[in-house]
């Protein structure tokens, strides 16, 4: 392989390795859409006081995301990923059916 063809190979897989990040990035970035089939099974909601008390009676105002065993943000995160929803993230101030007290 001369110089020249290692240069342009090392661009290149330098501005793939970019485009995957973006990509990848980007993902990680979507939110749930409280409309998702997903969302709305668990009853999901970005704001833990619009939960449905009628539909959910062991819902509690201090339940949030946050606080939630499953939450994978820190706790001053305003968004963090959730493994129900797959690489779409959670509102910190926001709860759901399937909420567990973190240890």
């Amino acid at each position: 392989m001369s110089l020249a063809n290692r240069r342009v190979f090392l661009m290149q897989v330098a501005a793939c390795g970019s485009a995957m990040a973006a990509v990848t990035g980007a993902q990680a970035q979507a939110k749930v859409d409280p409309k998702d089939a997903q969302a709305v099974a668990l009853g999901y909601v970005h704001d833990t006081t619009k939960a449905d008390g009628k539909k959910f009676p062991k819902h509690a105002a201090s339940q949030k995301c946050s606080n939630c065993a499953l939450f994978q943000g820190k706790g001053s995160d305003a968004w963090g990923g959730c493994p129900l929803f797959g690489t779409k993230q959670v509102a910190a101030d926001g709860w759901c059916s399937a909420w567990a007290k973190k240890a």
